[in-house]
């Protein structure tokens, strides 16, 4: 009786070893901060115009809890939730924005808040735009212009090099090399080493037996097969004296400012655009009314026809989105 007694208390503690664990195991998931990962979108039946809508004001509230957030100019918005308890009660997400109607959801809690990708489509507010006091001035024809730094090669001049491989023909080589391919004749080796200089270098390197007995000579390193700075030639000779002549263009990579042109996606009275990292200077060109006109978009990123925003990708790529003012019209 004794052991049964004993082993029924082993049990017993072991039991309530697992209770406490997976207690504490649910402590610590209902401790777990939670993170909520959306978009906000602006509402139209086109997917198109489905622009994202930064600076959003975004709160989750539970209970007497609170946390606030912002949508970046993606649209994105991340919102983490402090532990404790905001896996068990109601969530609601507000939305909030001068230009938009507020909106409001609340995730549901049987499933996993943290494995949602919460899209949110956000209606505009209804905008009285007073009758112009003419026809809107059409917009045609728009154009992006943007300069980037690249290089051009430029010839700065040849270069010419002749050198001579000095030998007397018909001595046996005996087993004393350099030899004739065949191994038969003493032979000579020479060459050359030329520099381009700094910042130049050399292109379409040409090499050539331009005196003396050539068909007995072979060229064992030549001119260089791709541009670069220097070019070295090696040349065995098993008969008499030889003279080479190496040639090249000289060259230089010049720094230039090369124009670019870039064609807006227009939807309705929206227009995107996307520039490189490197673009510089982006300017508008466009028909307003029947003139040809430029418009810098500078820092500002104003046009006296339509407002504009940036938003850097992960490469820093440039995208830009233009939406018209009230009295113009694409066209």
């Amino acid at each position: 009786m004794r052991v049964r007694a004993r082993s029924v208390s082993i049990w017993v503690v072991v039991a309530v070893a697992v209770a406490v664990a997976a207690a504490a195991v649910v402590i610590r998931v209902r401790n777990a901060p939670v993170t909520l990962s959306g978009v906000v979108l602006r509402q139209d039946t086109d997917p198109m115009k489905q622009l994202p809508i930064p600076r959003v004001k975004i709160m989750a509230t539970e209970g007497g809890r609170s946390v606030e957030g912002t949508s970046d100019m993606s649209g994105l918005f991340r919102l983490t939730l402090p532990n404790g308890g905001w896996r068990e009660q109601p969530v609601s997400l507000s939305f909030r924005h001068p230009d938009f109607q507020p909106m409001e959801i609340m995730p549901p809690l049987d499933g996993d808040m943290t494995g949602q990708l919460y899209t949110v489509r956000m209606t505009p507010v209804p905008v009285v735009v007073p009758a112009p006091d003419g026809p809107e001035m059409p917009v045609k024809d728009v154009r992006v212009r943007y300069s980037e730094k690249t290089s051009s090669t430029v010839n700065v001049g040849s270069s010419a090099k002749t050198f001579m491989v000095e030998n007397i023909g018909n001595v046996p080589c005996a087993g004393h090399p350099p030899c004739s391919p065949d191994g038969k004749w003493k032979a000579a080796v020479g060459g050359v080493t030329i520099d381009a200089g700094q910042g130049q270098q050399f292109r379409n390197a040409r090499v050539s037996c331009i005196a003396g007995p050539c068909p007995f000579t072979k060229i064992e390193t030549g001119a260089i097969p791709r541009p670069g700075r220097t070019i070295t030639v090696t040349v065995s000779d098993w008969s008499d004296t030889v003279a080479f002549l190496v040639e090249a263009e000289v060259t230089r990579d010049m720094p230039i400012d090369a124009i670019r042109q870039a064609y807006p996606a227009i939807h309705g009275r929206s227009m995107s655009f996307t520039l490189p990292s490197t673009a510089e200077g982006p300017s508008v060109e466009a028909d307003l009314g029947g003139a040809e006109i430029v418009f810098p978009l500078g820092p500002a990123l104003q046009l006296s026809w339509a407002e504009c925003s940036l938003q850097l990708g992960a490469d820093q790529t440039k995208l830009y989105r233009c939406e018209l003012k009230p009295g113009f019209r694409f066209q």
